[in-house]
């Protein structure tokens, strides 16, 4: 009898061990409705972040032509500060004169890159449509051998055409007047 029932109590521990199954829920795949809202804000395809990255290298070799290339005809650059380039003749002919009559080199390091597609505007004055973040730290050094860096954050708003349409820089200009001053 002591055999049985201790058979009996072991049978009833190992079938209450068991009788929990599979305890892990299974995951029933997600299926796209037509009914999903849109995101305000969504991932863009990462071949933005290869424009901005070949941008930078041409203008930091110089190739002021390569790196207006990803500009569209009518496009506007725009500082912090307010200054601005309407049409991409004015974004070359500036760039060009500053790379080649004020800028001996520059030089980009620790660069971050988000391609977003604003689906959205959080608010009135900001265009949907695919725009490319990008921080980065930049390093001069002027034709009168003095030297500057700072961190720089640009916001490049692309077209239907991939071309960009409008640019938003965030920069301190105060350390560029100081390495600019005589």
């Amino acid at each position: 009898m002591k055999k049985t029932f201790l058979l009996a109590v072991a049978y009833a521990m190992v079938a209450a061990c068991n009788s929990g199954g599979n305890t892990e829920k299974q995951q029933e795949p997600v299926v796209a409705s037509s009914d999903t809202k849109q995101q305000a804000v969504e991932f863009a395809d990462a071949k933005y972040t290869d424009i901005g990255k070949k941008a930078l290298a041409a203008m930091s070799s110089g190739d002021i032509d390569a790196w207006t290339s990803i500009f569209a005809d009518s496009a506007r650059y725009y500082w912090n500060s307010g200054d601005s380039l309407i049409g991409k003749p004015a974004i070359s002919a500036y760039w060009k004169k500053r790379r080649t009559e004020v800028i001996d080199s520059i030089s980009f390091s620790y660069d971050m890159w988000l391609p977003v597609k604003v689906n959205e505007p959080q608010q009135p004055v900001q265009m949907p449509g695919v725009w490319l973040l990008s921080w980065y730290q930049v390093h001069s050094k002027y034709k009168n051998g003095k030297t500057m860096s700072q961190w720089i954050h640009n916001d490049f708003h692309f077209d239907a055409n991939d071309k960009v349409d409008e640019v938003v820089q965030y920069i301190d200009k105060a350390p560029i007047n100081a390495a600019l001053t005589k």
